[in-house]
């Protein structure tokens, strides 16, 4: 064996060695909060996901992987049931939470662990979920439930919880306050809607595996179980893993789940990119220059002008000035010129960074002509300026 293939050798053996060394030494611990329900690591929900059975004393517990909307309108639900979440962020759009707000009202109910809560939701149920600044000592604040027969001696301590979110009431009409924190904020809410109730709940960690498998923390997941009545749940996973399941996983989305798989993807893609720019330099050919069609509508009305001039027509010079302004405000701005208000010029100044007090001039002027039977030449010519002033700044 010569020393070229000795080289060779050695570096297949390195490289083989390497291989087996990565593939055989331990994961190191992920303490990424997913909230799934198939996520052994610490703060996924697989334990407290399996033991739902035996708190609902077994009643059907059915995983959702399709948006909010879709679920209440396309099947047929149940009498009575619960629809929970257990998410870093609780984010709805309008369809989504509409239909979550009559589905409580028919006499479900709906419970929402979550950090940061949908405005849109919140403002609905006459709550706000509040965020503080950032303290150190928030780490070791007691959580603890109001009523007695729940309340821990000493409370409950999340150390990976901030403790930073907790909710303000608005309207305290429906609402009452389950559990609260060492500052005396609540954290747990159950609010009356309709024939149904929410539960909004800020721990969305005291549902996660790290604190329901410990002694001193287990109970506090199950004691805030208690409140939701014994009736079918709906288990939400779209928001945290999609629509498809496991088994409708497509060859790229198994692909982008994989560390490794994913940056292949991204550097062959990369790859492919480099290798477009560089050979299409080489083998474009050259794009011949085609001359813009001549606008010609500026030069008719300029000619429309100038015979409406002639005649002394000022008012339907004007008139026509202001039809072309209005047409350039709504294909500009996007704006409906078909009412001229407070609220259309507000819009108008902010949209086009003209002066709000040079926009009430220049509509102040038009409304003046178009009132005007007869306008002077001196009149069409200040309109004329203002409007070219507005041109010269918008465009």
């Amino acid at each position: 064996m010569n020393l070229k293939n000795k080289y060779l050798w050695f570096l297949i053996v390195v490289l083989v060695g390497y291989g087996l060394f990565e593939y055989y030494r331990p994961k190191p611990l992920d303490w990424n909060a997913t909230y799934a329900n198939k996520d052994k690591i610490p703060f996924g929900t697989q334990a407290f996901f399996e033991l739902l059975p035996d708190v609902f004393k077994n009643q059907p517990i059915t995983v959702l992987r399709e948006p909010v909307y879709n679920h209440l309108t396309e099947g047929k639900l149940p009498e009575r049931s619960t629809y929970l979440f257990v998410n870093r962020s609780f984010e709805v759009d309008g369809n989504d939470y509409r239909e979550l707000l009559r589905y409580a009202k028919r006499g479900n109910t709906v419970f929402v662990s979550a950090y940061y809560f949908s405005d849109t939701l919140m403002k609905a149920l006459g709550v706000k979920a509040e965020l503080k600044e950032f303290s150190m000592r928030d780490t070791t604040l007691n959580m603890n439930f109001v009523n007695p027969a729940f309340r821990k001696v000493g409370g409950y301590v999340f150390s990976q919880d901030d403790g930073r979110n907790y909710f303000s009431i608005k309207n305290p009409r429906n609402v009452v306050v389950l559990a609260r924190n060492a500052r005396k904020e609540p954290i747990f809410l159950s609010i009356k809607y309709g024939e149904g109730t929410f539960y909004l709940h800020t721990l969305p960690l005291a549902l996660t595996n790290y604190y329901v498998l410990r002694a001193p923390t287990s109970d506090f997941a199950f004691k805030s179980m208690s409140y939701l009545p014994l009736q079918p749940i709906y288990w939400d996973e779209y928001q945290k893993q999609g629509r498809f399941g496991e088994n409708e996983q497509s060859l790229l989305r198994y692909v982008m789940s994989q560390p490794a798989l994913k940056w292949a993807y991204y550097l062959t893609l990369f790859g492919l990119v480099l290798f477009a720019v560089f050979a299409g330099k080489r083998t474009q050919r050259v794009i011949p220059i085609v001359t813009a069609p001549a606008n010609t509508s500026l030069e008719f009305v300029q000619t429309i002008g100038q015979m409406y001039f002639q005649q002394g027509n000022h008012a339907q010079i004007a008139q026509q000035k202001i039809k072309h302004l209005m047409a350039y405000v709504a294909s500009r701005f996007y704006l409906k010129t078909n009412t001229i208000d407070e609220d259309f010029l507000e819009t108008l100044a902010k949209k086009s960074g003209f002066p709000r007090s040079e926009i009430n001039t220049l509509f102040g002027e038009i409304e003046k002509a178009e009132k005007s039977v007869r306008l002077s030449e001196y009149g069409l010519l200040h309109l004329n300026k203002l409007i070219e002033n507005f041109y010269e700044a918008t465009r």
